[in-house]
């Protein structure tokens, strides 16, 4: 299975044979978690989520401050 994951303009990917997380994912990628929300469509998943088939994300990455 490919994971696709489109972040700050480039297209970044993760193959595996075994079902993965989106936290998973991020890890395998460096990206830390607390940094971006997963969308999938026009809906916001969470980082839990499993993946078991190919499947294209979109980061957004999230800023706080003060």
């Amino acid at each position: 299975m490919r994971v696709e994951v489109e972040h700050d303009g480039e297209l970044l990917s993760v193959d595996s044979r075994a079902p993965l997380t989106i936290l998973e994912v991020l890890e395998r990628l460096d990206i830390p978690a607390s940094t971006v929300l997963a969308v999938h469509g026009d809906a916001i998943v969470p980082h839990t989520s499993l993946i078991e088939s190919d499947i294209r994300l979109e980061l957004i990455v999230v800023s706080s401050g003060g």
